[in-house]
């Protein structure tokens, strides 16, 4: 988390949501775009730090589920929408780093169509299995996608999408990319529901609403993607005791806005996920899925995007990633 120290007296100021024309903001509903639909990680966040923002800024941040094509398709309606800062969109690396990264084709250009608002969290990503299946550990599941080459599918919430990326690195890294045959879904929800099920044998994606399933016993975790074990799930070893200690993918969950929207709603917006983000019912809430509620200036967190944006671009061309199929 990313700590305040000015920023703590312009949180009080910006909260009275004072606009340059001299009208309040919010005075109507806030359209908040999940790009995912209900039950995956960005959708989890998303509801959470509505609730919070509605409260802290006396208004309804309405949440408004476009999921599809690995969360571009609410992306781009999100870019598309009046700078006012009525819509905003629950941006993740899957949006920004991930489908730019992986070249696909875009409706919206990550950093020019946005307005930077905040960091919102910071997830591990879980490797999960089918309960049908005879694997307890990383390796015991290299071993068999190996041994029956073309049987085991692994799922993903779209081409391009946070699981995609997570999961195409470890098949990569684990010497199984032929082995396995890759199934999208259209979400991190949808995705789940087909381990359990068993439609598709394995799944790595934001461990964000996995926790209840693997704690059920619906889904059987083998790894975390994180350099230490997550307190929601302590007996889950890291990727690097697994045997993976090269393996890098996490995942940044943020806020942002159309780019054009003014300065003071950006500030406003922002110095409210900071108060959200340090609440304790937020803690409590995210903390209990795994999730670790972040927080930054716009000017940090575009930074940030870039940086993120870099880095996977980089990652996708040392290890030959194919993601945009």
């Amino acid at each position: 988390m990313i700590r305040l120290s000015a920023f703590a007296l312009a949180v009080g100021l910006a909260l009275t949501g004072q606009v340059a024309s001299g009208e309040t903001y919010p005075d109507h509903p806030v359209r908040l775009i999940s790009p995912n639909p209900a039950g995956g990680a960005n959708d989890t966040i998303v509801r959470i730090m509505a609730a919070k923002l509605g409260a802290l800024l006396n208004a309804s941040f309405v949440v408004d589920n476009r999921g599809g094509a690995g969360g571009k398709i609410g992306a781009e309606a999100a870019a598309r929408a009046a700078p006012d800062g009525y819509t905003l969109l629950a941006a993740s690396v899957s949006t920004h780093s991930f489908a730019p990264a992986a070249n696909a084709r875009l409706g919206y250009d990550p950093i020019k169509d946005f307005a930077p608002i905040s960091l919102m969290a910071l997830v591990q990503n879980l490797l999960v299995a089918s309960p049908a299946l005879p694997v307890a550990d990383v390796g015991a599941l290299a071993a068999l996608a190996k041994a029956q080459p073309g049987r085991l599918n692994y799922a993903s919430g779209g081409p391009g999408s946070t699981s995609h990326f997570a999961v195409a690195v470890f098949v990569n890294l684990a010497g199984i990319q032929n082995e396995t045959i890759h199934v999208p879904y259209k979400g991190g929800g949808p995705a789940l529901m087909a381990i359990m099920a068993n439609e598709a044998q394995f799944y790595f994606g934001p461990m964000a609403g996995m926790v209840p399933y693997v704690e059920s016993g619906r889904v059987k975790a083998l790894a975390i993607s994180g350099t230490a074990r997550s307190p929601a799930l302590p007996d889950v070893p890291t990727m690097g005791e697994a045997g993976f200690p090269q393996y890098r993918a996490v995942g940044w969950f943020g806020l942002m806005a159309p780019a054009g929207t003014p300065d003071t709603i950006v500030e406003t917006l922002s110095a409210a996920v900071a108060e959200a983000a340090k609440s304790q019912d937020v803690m409590t809430g995210l903390h209990a899925q795994g999730i670790e509620p972040a927080f930054s200036r716009p000017a940090e967190f575009s930074a940030f995007v870039q940086d993120q944006l870099d880095l996977h671009r980089k990652l996708v061309e040392e290890l030959d990633l194919k993601l945009a199929q």
